[in-house]
Parts: C-alpha cells; sequence; structure tokens
C-alpha cells in the first residue's frame, strides 16, 4: 500500500468534495497533518453553508411552524399524521403484505427493510397515500436541503433477537459529517422501554463547542483512537459530554402509531434501549447526497419510474458483490414486517 499510496492521492482528493466520510479509507481524510490543520472541520463548516442555502429555497415546502421546530429541535414530531381510517388502511395492508425483504443483523438486534417498489406499491396501496402526501414530501426535502425523492421501506426493528452484545445503533451518533435525513412513520405503537428513536435536541446546529468537538475527534480519528463506527465516519458521543457541548439530554419520542418524525441524522440521535424483545414497524425513508452540490433539484435517481426501482437495482448489485464479498444485508425471502 505505500507503493500505491501516491497514486490514490488524486483520487482521495476528489472524494473531498463529495459525501465520503470514512476516516480509514481516504488517507486524506485520515491525514493527522491535515486535520490538525483543520481539514474535517473545514468540510463541516463547508457542508453546513451549502445546506442551510438549499434549505432557505425549499422552506416554501413547509408550514412555518414546522421551520420552527426543526430550527430548534433538528426534527419535526407530527401525531396523528394520516386520518384514523386512512391509517387503518395503511397498516393493514403493509402488516398484511408478503414481499421481498433483507435483514441485517446488528448486535443483538435484527433490522429488516422491505422496499416500497412497484410490487410493494401495487399490494399496498394506501402507501401511496403517505408517498404523495405534500408534508411527506416537502419534510423530507426541506430536512435533507435537496429536492429530491428519498428512499423508502417499510422497516421493522426486531430487538433482543440473539444472544450477543446491544445493538451499535444505541450508542449516541452523528450518521456523517453534514445534513442528512431519516424519517419514521410509525405503524406500531413505541413504547419508552422498546427502542424508541431517541434525538439530542439541538445537536444539529454547528455551534462553536460542536466544532471544536468535530476537531477533537477527527484529530484522534487520525491516530486511530476512536472505535470501528467512528473511524468511518459515523461519529460516536457519550451522553456524559452532551453538556461540555451546552446540549441537553437526549429525548426518547416514545409515541403512538400514526405518528411521523423527520429528522436531520447530523445531529446526536440513537435507538433507544429495549428491555425485552419488541418489534417496531415504521415505513422509513433515508436521503442523502453530496452536501456540496450548490443545486436542490438534478436528481435523475427521482424521476418516476426510477425513484421506485432504486433499491431492487441496488439489492441486485448486492448479491453481485457477495460473489467476492460478504454482504450485511442477507436476502431472507419473502416476508411480513412482524414475521419472527
Amino acid at each position: 500500500m505505500s507503493v500505491l499510496r501516491p497514486l490514490l492521492f488524486p483520487w482521495w482528493a476528489l472524494q473531498l468534495a463529495t459525501d465520503t466520510k470514512s476516516f480509514g479509507d481516504n488517507g486524506l481524510l485520515g491525514s493527522e497533518r491535515l486535520n490538525a490543520r483543520g481539514l474535517h472541520v473545514a468540510r463541516v463548516r463547508w457542508a453546513d453553508s451549502m445546506a442551510a442555502r438549499r434549505r432557505a429555497r425549499l422552506a416554501r415546502l413547509i408550514s412555518p411552524a414546522h421551520a420552527a421546530e426543526y430550527a430548534g429541535n433538528g426534527f419535526v414530531h407530527i401525531p396523528d399524521f394520516l386520518l384514523a381510517d386512512a391509517f387503518a388502511r395503511l397498516r393493514d395492508e403493509a402488516m398484511a403484505a408478503r414481499l421481498p425483504a433483507r435483514e441485517m443483523v446488528q448486535g443483538d438486534t435484527i433490522t429488516r427493510r422491505i422496499a416500497l417498489d412497484p410490487e410493494a406499491l401495487a399490494s399496498i396501496p394506501a402507501a401511496h397515500m403517505l408517498l404523495r402526501d405534500p408534508r411527506w414530501r416537502g419534510l423530507n426535502r426541506y430536512v435533507g436541503t435537496f429536492d429530491s425523492e428519498p428512499l423508502t421501506y417499510i422497516q421493522s426493528i426486531l430487538s433482543h433477537r440473539h444472544a450477543a452484545p446491544p445493538d451499535p445503533q444505541e450508542i449516541l451518533h452523528a450518521d456523517t459529517f453534514h445534513a442528512t435525513v431519516k424519517a419514521w412513520y410509525f405503524l406500531t405503537d413505541v413504547a419508552a422501554d422498546e427502542g424508541p428513536f431517541t434525538y439530542v435536541p439541538g445537536s444539529h446546529r454547528l455551534t462553536p463547542a460542536r466544532l471544536a468537538w468535530e476537531q477533537e475527534r477527527s484529530e484522534r480519528a487520525a491516530r486511530g483512537e476512536l472505535d470501528r463506527l467512528s473511524m468511518r465516519g459515523s461519529l460516536r458521543i457519550d451522553a456524559s459530554e452532551l453538556a461540555g457541548l451546552g446540549l441537553p439530554a437526549p429525548r426518547a419520542l416514545a409515541v403512538p402509531a400514526n405518528t411521523l418524525v423527520v429528522a436531520d441524522t447530523h445531529g446526536f440521535h440513537a435507538r433507544g434501549a429495549s428491555v425485552r424483545p419488541s418489534t417496531r414497524v415504521e415505513i422509513w425513508s433515508y436521503g442523502r447526497r453530496n452536501p456540496f452540490l450548490p443545486w436542490t433539484g438534478f436528481d435523475p435517481g427521482s424521476l418516476p419510474g426510477i425513484a421506485e426501482r432504486r433499491i431492487p437495482l441496488y439489492w441486485k448489485a448486492l448479491d453481485m458483490l457477495a460473489r467476492w464479498s460478504p454482504q450485511a444485508w442477507a436476502d431472507v425471502g419473502r416476508k411480513r414486517p412482524a414475521d419472527e
């Protein structure tokens, strides 16, 4: 590798202007000298500035009340999102559908995902109502800072299914160094002690204290002193550090079914601990693009006919790669969301 390093420098340099986040896979991002001089923090500041500009152009898509809630908390929380009859129809159709599923095991927890692709949408007609709702569309775009269609799944979290260490998603973390959006529309009730989505209010803001923390973490990453997931660019933080950053305690969102939460996962968040085996089912979406793009649109992947087929194509690509390298997401055949 020492012989090949000079050949990789141009590629590593190009990646600095993308969403590449791993300190361990890019010799420039993982450089002790460059991070001591502020490389990581410069990317964080640049990405935050670009996100603010794009978000300002998308503010028309959401209500002023939701914009204020996002600005204060880093997430928007809407109970009773759909009318009761509409929610019941969507829940019943989704829970009854047996569709192609993928699963990943992390610690003692199974995460199951079923793509909302053309087959799933044909089996769950009520899902169209959610995906076309202007609030769903607007919040995903505003929080994510791009006029792009997110990847959308039915997601199930099955906790305590293996005799293994706790799920690493239960540790507070930021997904990456820039604004990115995830949404949870809960089809089941979520109790406070059964793995609720947990967020540190206000932790999406780029304060001087947060920048100092990012600087310290980047220097430690360059020395190889962080855990594996932090080295990959998803920085972990202990709850005891929050007060030093001027942040409050994490807030666990124990919510009834038919609640929507849309969050910027550059803020610190986690899956709350579950004290017993539990199953949480939600319609879950995820959006992340190059944070340095100056425009909000121009996303071919959002075009009708393409957007709903991206996940099956991605899964096929994973299956091809599995011939040479094990993949985290396993094909488990057809399942319903709550199947054991």
